[in-house]
């Protein structure tokens, strides 16, 4: 086990199983010692998490939803890695979009789930630059999507 197993484990917390791509891409690329993961979305027990921050849901509902993005993220990592998370050097970069009404402004707040996910069960290898944007929608609805860029070991 991993020091990330250990860190899902004591966080509660299992990774899904890494979702299949839903269109005409491939759900990570590895080129060089940079592994680029396709944006996932946030999808929980009953399915798509849906609905629109500003509108449908809270900051907090919001942020959960980031959290599923987080996990759908390191599942493909552990995926690309051969199921190896010590593979996985660092969390370089996340870019998440929000599902907003236009007035809404705390799309950081919102991806706040998904790094401070990354950060309990990855450390310091878990701090990353990111970009928090806002979308006028996303696919299936969903109120989040995240991309993430790590660095192999």
């Amino acid at each position: 086990m991993t020091a990330i197993d250990d860190a899902l484990t004591k966080l509660g917390l299992t990774l899904p199983d890494a979702p299949a791509p839903a269109a005409n891409y491939v759900p990570y690329v590895i080129s060089g010692k940079h592994l680029y993961v396709s944006g996932q979305v946030s999808t929980g027990a009953d399915g798509f998490i849906t609905g629109k921050l500003g509108a449908d849901l809270t900051v907090e509902e919001g942020a959960a939803a980031a959290q599923t993005c987080a996990l759908a993220l390191l599942a493909q990592a552990r995926a690309a890695a051969g199921g190896d998370f010590s593979r996985i050097k660092r969390l370089v970069k996340l870019v998440g979009f929000v599902n907003s009404t236009p007035d809404f402004g705390d799309q950081p707040k919102v991806v706040n789930g998904a790094s401070d996910l990354f950060v309990a069960v990855m450390g310091d290898a878990g701090r990353h630059a990111r970009s928090a944007v806002s979308a006028a929608s996303l696919p299936f609805g969903v109120a989040v999507e995240i991309e993430a860029i790590f660095e192999l070991a």
